[in-house]
């Protein structure tokens, strides 16, 4: 099989039909499984895919998972060569896909990729090429880590990151928007950490990626929509939580619990500890 598309969806029922409808058009040509983890949902999720995308292989989780743990049923599912994990809120164009596919294919380097992200007005997204934060870069640089961020600057973060918005470009940190790998990394470096809750997850999994040789690219050659959603302020106690908790995760397991990256394969993968939220 060559790709395996995964979706994680919490009550957004609305988009994710439009979402689905987008991809299964787009991987119509594709020898493609698309895997939909409804995270708990209470908006009609699971009866609308199962009426209206009988294709789709869904996994229904009860209680409510944070994101990394729902995520990672769907990553243990997946067959295929290449894996998408994709967010219910965003449209792919019809030939978005199979163009990622062969920017990766090409490159064998490749460990992950993002591609350009407009809004449903067509205005660029800047979170298409993801940086890492100030606070962030701070901390890596003072605790050393910061060697294997080193397309991310402290002026980066509000201005030249977002330039050359049409360039191809070799970036530090992926967004799980629209985030393309292959199978055989996942076997490398495993999953997502469950010990992150949402933030801090992605950038511990571009870090591993890096460790082990793998760069991570922003595609510009082709784009996806993402629908109008509420965003979390980033004042909000359980973001501000999450962020800084992030960072502690982040050097407690590089600075002292865990050292080395032991390559496991992905079936195999499971969390060293579990931190309750």
């Amino acid at each position: 099989m060559k790709l395996s598309v995964v979706i994680v969806s919490h009550n957004q029922c609305g988009q994710l039909r439009k979402s689905l409808s987008a991809l299964t058009r787009a991987v119509k040509n594709l020898d493609a499984e698309i895997i939909l983890i409804d995270n708990s949902s209470e908006d009609n999720t699971s009866a609308m895919a199962l009426k209206e995308f009988p294709e789709v292989r869904l996994m229904t989780l009860s209680p409510f998972r944070r994101y990394t743990q729902a995520g990672n049923q769907g990553l243990s599912m997946v067959k295929g060569e290449f894996v998408l994990l994709l967010n219910p809120d965003v449209v792919v164009k019809p030939k978005s896909i199979e163009q990622a596919l062969a920017f990766m294919t090409d490159r064998q380097s490749a460990g992950g990729l993002n591609i350009r992200m407009v809004d449903e007005a067509g205005n660029y997204l800047q979170e298409s090429k993801k940086v890492l934060p100030r606070t962030w870069v701070a901390f890596l640089k003072l605790t050393g880590l910061f060697r294997q961020f080193q397309k991310s600057r402290f002026t980066d973060y509000l201005s030249a990151s977002y330039k050359d918005e049409f360039d191809i470009a070799e970036t530090d940190v992926l967004n799980n928007c629209f985030m393309l790998t292959r199978y055989a990394v996942l076997q490398q470096i495993g999953l997502f950490d469950e010990r992150f809750s949402d933030y801090g997850a992605t950038i511990d999994f571009s870090y591993r990626m890096r460790l082990v040789g793998f760069k991570n690219y922003y595609f510009p050659k082709t784009y996806l929509i993402q629908m109008a959603d509420k965003r979390v302020s980033r004042f909000n106690w359980q973001h501000l939580k999450n962020f800084y908790l992030a960072m502690f995760i982040f050097a407690a397991k590089y600075l002292f619990s865990l050292p080395a990256l032991h390559v496991k394969p992905v079936q195999k993968l499971y969390p060293a500890y579990e931190l309750k939220g």
